[in-house]
């Protein structure tokens, strides 16, 4: 299951807050809507997302962040699996 956080912010802090959401881990997927609520853009994340695959992405989060003075990100996380509860230990005998 997972679960969406939104933020609302400037244009010119699109770029760090995309790079801060994808260090934080736990991230499926980033909607990138107007302030109109219409969806620009959505970058689907995978675990193994790293350096040279993340470039062409932030380029293109920099290039839409230039054209934009206010937007809302959509972030989908993946919900840690819930543990199932330690059955209580019966005292030895």
């Amino acid at each position: 299951m997972s679960k969406f956080d939104y933020f609302e912010i400037k244009g010119e802090q699109l770029l760090s807050k995309v790079k801060e959401i994808i260090a934080e881990g736990n991230v499926r997927r980033i909607i990138i809507k107007d302030k109109a609520g219409k969806e620009l853009v959505t970058f689907p994340l995978t675990v193994g997302v790293v350096g040279a695959v993340l470039a062409p992405i932030l380029a293109g989060i920099g290039a839409i962040a230039a054209l934009l003075t206010e937007c809302t990100i959509a972030v989908e996380r993946e919900d840690p699996p819930m543990e199932e509860p330690i059955a209580a230990e019966k005292p030895m005998d």
